[in-house]
């Protein structure tokens, strides 16, 4: 069915519009997952009515339209974005954002008022049928961490992470053996075995895809599985599979977990002095 140029099947908000990419790097036959089914409770007021990935940080335009854009920036053509407080609303807003350089759906979770986002990949699953991007609804980004992780030498499951001095609680910590090969990712790794955090974005592929699927399904059995992130599967992956890292240092990245993040987003953007997705990158590296 038809309606107001969208296709609606399955009870997924199909966005028909399609086009070239503006991307000056190599097409990636990959599509995009973003968790964005939360409603970031840490940045009440402002997500009383509104999701999180809609509050503007960018101007008027909110972390949801930058993230298409930069994905769609670096040849990323299809995404799916995962809904849940305040569903209708980012679809009445993807409605009327028109980005003809990605197609975007949407596939709602049922359990975001009562779960993290280990449910929301759970519910995803039927995305996850060929190589993609994860990316956590709240991370920002230049298009050359994008660029940098998927230039990296291909890996089943490769997990972008950065650096710095010292790591709070909150931090998603990661430990890493040879070099490159994650070793354990959590927030309560000790700091002696830290040797960098999540950014909160991922590639799958070939075999990768299927592993994390089968994880997925074995860690919703688990009776905490409501209360745990995704990235508890990716540890238990870390111990059965391949999964390596890669490095983003030096390139701009930030989450918009708190007011003083937004505020720091929002100051980045004002900073530049074109609009949305202008950002200041640097030359793709494929080291990690």
């Amino acid at each position: 069915m038809v309606v107001d140029g969208l296709i609606l099947l399955d009870s997924l908000l199909v966005f028909s519009y399609t086009g070239q990419t503006n991307s000056a790097t190599v097409q990636h036959v990959m599509k995009a997952i973003i968790l964005s089914a939360g409603q970031g409770k840490r940045l009440l007021p402002l997500t009383a009515a509104t999701p999180k990935c809609l509050l503007p940080v960018d101007g008027s335009r909110p972390a949801l339209e930058i993230q298409l854009r930069t994905l769609a920036a670096c040849g990323i053509q299809r995404a799916t974005v995962m809904v849940g407080f305040g569903a209708d609303k980012v679809e009445h807003f993807l409605t009327h954002c028109r980005l003809p350089e990605i197609a975007v759906t949407t596939r709602f979770n049922p359990f975001f008022a009562i779960s993290n986002n280990l449910a929301t990949c759970w519910t995803a699953i039927p995305e996850m049928t060929e190589d993609f991007v994860l990316l956590n609804g709240d991370t920002l980004f230049e298009p050359a961490v994008l660029e940098r992780l998927l230039l990296a030498p291909s890996a089943a499951v490769s997990l972008a992470i950065d650096r710095k001095p010292s790591y709070d609680e909150d931090d998603m910590k990661v430990s890493i053996r040879h070099e490159r090969t994650l070793a354990a990712v959590g927030k309560t790794l000790s700091p002696a075995v830290v040797h960098g955090e999540s950014i909160g974005l991922m590639t799958f592929r070939a075999s990768g895809v299927q592993a994390f699927r089968g994880a997925l399904e074995k860690a919703m059995r688990d009776p905490t599985a409501l209360q745990r992130w995704y990235l508890s599967v990716i540890d238990s992956l870390a111990n059965s599979a391949v999964v390596e890292v890669v490095s983003i240092e030096g390139l701009w990245w930030a989450e918009t977990d708190t007011p003083q993040d937004l505020a720091e987003v929002r100051a980045r953007f004002s900073s530049q002095p074109d609009s949305p997705t202008a950002f200041v990158t640097s030359p793709p590296n494929v080291e990690p």
